[in-house]
């Protein structure tokens, strides 16, 4: 693969980990550029590894992680961005103490529901000739980069489109699952 192709490929693996962030920053009253860092190191950390285990599966057995990936993602993306559309419609002060209360967990669900099409196009890495580290690391990058800049952005679209940023951003979440769904089973 070429430089430019890698860095496509990156960048359009952490879009989704970008909208994420985005809903998660409206959704946090001021978080802290340590927190984006957080949010970023973790999504980035995650979005690295799934091509690996995609390559890794794609060598040992394609056939059987492309028969479940789409439904894997699906369901942890709905359940994400139900989550995440349902909680925009809560009253302020139940919103920022849930907020805190499963954020860590909220944070792993999203950051593994926005990179299992990673893994998918990993399982497809596996049959290129290609420097599966390099792409792994190229999209970890990008995706830190993107999740942290989407989680300080989201913070300064918090203050006035909080919870619309918050509710659109689920519901992409939603529709990124469904999609991933749909054009799964319309290929079988």
């Amino acid at each position: 693969m070429s430089p430019v192709s890698i860095a496509v490929l990156a960048v359009g693996m952490s879009v989704d980990a970008l909208l994420a962030s985005i809903g998660r920053g409206a959704a946090s009253r001021r978080p802290r550029f340590a927190e984006a860092l957080r949010t970023g190191a973790i999504f980035g950390v995650v979005e690295a590894i799934t091509p690996l285990i995609g390559w890794a599966a794609g060598l040992a057995a394609s056939q059987y992680v492309a028969a479940i990936d789409h439904w894997i993602a699906f369901i942890l993306l709905g359940i994400v961005g139900g989550r995440m559309v349902l909680h925009s419609l809560k009253p302020a002060e139940e919103r920022s103490a849930s907020v805190q209360d499963s954020s860590l967990w909220a944070l792993m669900a999203t950051a593994i529901g926005t990179s299992i099409d990673a893994m998918a196009v990993g399982v497809s890495l596996a049959f290129l000739d290609v420097n599966i580290l390099v792409v792994a690391l190229a999209i970890g990058f990008a995706t830190f980069l993107m999740s942290t800049g989407g989680m300080m952005a989201g913070n300064l679209i918090g203050a006035t489109f909080g919870r619309w940023a918050e509710r659109v951003g689920g519901m992409a979440l939603v529709c990124l699952g469904l999609s991933i769904l749909f054009s799964h089973l319309m290929e079988g």
